[in-house]
């Protein structure tokens, strides 16, 4: 079988584009589907625009199907496949999944606008329409999620609804907003096997945990081979969207131990005329325990034990289950990217403006305290002038 890279097919492409029709027309379609099916979904985009006949044969859902699957193998499932077909085919799941989620109205809701919105607003405008909500249902949401690490998929995972929303007075809807797939998914997912990484997967050996403590050649690793997808659908709007940021935002080693790992992924979504603060943060965090290392006489190994998605304010508060549905349906239409500078760009400006917001709120209270401090100096020293006289 021919191997032909990306590159090289999207080179050849462009140059048929500008060949004489009947140069073109000579070669048999077969032969450019078989050229297509072996692209990349932006190489494939791209090529569809070269010429003619490559437009046509790229609507070819199959394709599309080869390019979803290679991404993300979890919609290699039969009951995926028939979401996907439900809500617009594979070609418009590529392309509503592929664009990250960019938000860049972070900058404009700065610390003073959202000091005056929990006075000003009512009870039944921060908790939103009720009309809005009724049309929302949990169930309506599917979770499609795939661990990559060093382009080799650990972990793809599937959840339909959302665990625990039952009816309205539930407690779902007035308590945090949280989801840890790997307690919930395994109930409707063939592979129920816990997720491990070793060396034969890529890591580096670990003699000791010292050593990780010092070097953090381990920690290195897991934040840039890491990539996370995290796509949520709405079978009943028929949309979808990625709520991941690809690659780790950051993370750190978890305290009280020294062996385990958190990386945090997200994005930041609108919360326009939902929550007071009008953006919020989607937090998704994976956490790794180090088993074994080199010294105890097997390779270094690592476990998946936590993968979770919860919804923080700019304050750092959790956002309950009610306003979380909310904020999930209107991300499915919100704006994308291609470029990845610009989605992190996005993830940066939110926590520079959380940062500003925590500092200036500190500002205040130790005015507040210094204050009060010199209120009470000053009723003592009142109050000690009026008992001398």
């Amino acid at each position: 079988m021919m191997k032909i890279n990306n590159v090289g097919v999207f080179q050849w492409s462009m140059a048929m584009s500008v060949a004489p029709t009947e140069n073109t027309a000579s070669l048999s379609s077969d032969l450019f589907y078989d050229i297509l099916r072996r692209l990349d979904g932006p190489t494939l985009a791209s090529a569809a625009c070269a010429c003619a006949a490559f437009c046509s044969i790229s609507k070819e859902e199959k394709l599309w199907e080869n390019v979803c699957s290679s991404m993300w193998p979890s919609t290699n499932r039969e009951d995926v496949r028939s979401l996907i077909s439900s809500i617009g085919g594979f070609k418009k799941f590529y392309a509503d999944c592929f664009p990250l989620i960019v938000n860049k109205e972070v900058k404009e809701y700065q610390w003073n606008d959202y000091l005056e919105y929990p006075e000003e607003w009512t009870e039944a405008e921060y908790y939103g329409d009720m009309d809005e909500f009724d049309s929302i249902e949990p169930s309506d949401f599917v979770s499609i999620v795939d661990i990559r690490y060093k382009d080799r998929t650990i972990c793809s995972k599937v959840l339909w609804g959302i665990p625990n929303a039952n009816g309205f007075n539930g407690w779902f809807y007035n308590c945090p907003f949280r989801i840890d797939l790997l307690t919930y998914a395994a109930r409707d997912d063939d592979s129920e096997g816990e997720v491990f990484l070793s060396v034969s997967d890529g890591l580096p050996p670990i003699l000791s945990m010292e050593k990780e403590r010092k070097d953090g050649k381990l920690w290195m690793e897991l934040r840039d081979g890491l990539r996370l997808s995290w796509i949520v659908v709405n079978k009943k709007v028929k949309q979808a969207a990625n709520l991941a940021s690809w690659s780790a935002l950051g993370g750190q080693r978890h305290w009280p131990t020294d062996k385990d790992f958190v990386i945090r992924f997200g994005s930041v979504l609108s919360a326009k005329e939902i929550l007071p603060c009008q953006v919020v943060e989607c937090i998704l965090i994976m956490k790794f325990r180090v088993i074994h290392t080199e010294g105890e006489g097997a390779q270094t190994t690592l476990k998946l034990t936590e993968l979770s998605m919860q919804l923080e304010d700019m304050e750092g508060a959790h956002v309950n289950g009610r306003n979380s549905l909310l904020i999930l349906k209107e991300a499915l239409s919100c704006r994308r990217s291609k470029n990845y500078s610009e989605v992190l760009e996005s993830c940066h400006l939110y926590s520079k403006v959380q940062s500003e917001l925590k500092e200036e709120k500190m500002r205040i209270e130790s005015r507040k305290d210094r204050f009060c401090i010199i209120s009470a100096i000053a009723a003592f020293l009142s109050f000690w002038y009026y008992c001398i006289l």
